[in-house]
């Protein structure tokens, strides 16, 4: 295992956050609102990412890059565990534990992200929903947490709102699903928050408020003395 740096205080500067498999940037939007300085790396080109980005191997860098950053991120795909991917029957790579692996390697607080399939895969996850942050969508995504960061479970609104049928037009006084090839993109973006994305990037994307509400916790892990940080 790599021992975490000591990393000295520097006034004026925000904590770095690595993005692992960051796609379109829904999680790091939400980690800069929260006040970290993110820097985006992802297998394929990501014209979209709205902060300083790198085209790599996700895991290969955080393996050489990791122990440098304050905080870690990562999203591997989700597609393995997908409703819609798997009703595709398509083959997708099962990285959720070489990122745990690599992410453990580093020494460095960490979450893990994926989509409901892939709970049992994960190790005791938080579970976020848009009715936690107001937002008007259902969007369930699970967290792992790890490197002694910890996330409190909050309290789960009850869903009464109906669902728009997955691909189907949104009609008054339901939430949209989002998902597939979803129609309504100016609706997700607006309802999600993410008015930079085109519609791959909706259907995949972590909601920056669900990123923002874990940044603030991990700023407040790490002020109360979790690692040493740059800020």
């Amino acid at each position: 295992m790599t021992h975490p740096t000591a990393i000295r205080r520097v006034r004026g500067r925000r904590p770095r956050l690595l993005d692992l498999f960051c796609c379109q940037g829904g999680a790091a939007k939400g980690y800069a609102d929260a006040g970290f300085d993110v820097t985006g790396v992802d297998l394929a080109p990501q014209p979209r990412y709205p902060f300083p980005f790198v085209e790599a191997d996700a895991i290969a860098f955080v393996l050489e890059h990791g122990a440098a950053f304050d905080f870690i991120h990562a999203s591997p795909p989700c597609q393995l565990d997908s409703e819609c991917q798997r009703i595709q029957a398509k083959d997708h790579p099962d990285l959720i534990a070489p990122t745990r692996t690599a992410l453990e390697a580093t020494g460095r607080p960490w979450v893990m992200e994926n989509v409901g399939g892939a709970v049992p895969k994960l190790r005791a996850p938080v579970m976020l929903c848009g009715q936690m942050f107001a937002l008007a969508n259902y969007r369930h995504r699970f967290f792992e947490t790890g490197g002694g960061f910890t996330l409190t479970q909050p309290d789960h609104p009850p869903h009464l709102m109906p669902q728009a049928k997955m691909g189907r037009p949104v009609p008054p006084g339901h939430y949209g699903q989002f998902v597939g090839n979803f129609s309504g993109v100016p609706l997700a973006r607006e309802v999600l928050g993410v008015p930079w994305m085109n519609r791959d990037g909706i259907r995949e994307c972590i909601p920056p408020a669900y990123a923002e509400h874990i940044g603030r916790a991990a700023l407040t892990w790490l002020a109360a003395g979790g690692l040493e940080v740059a800020a």
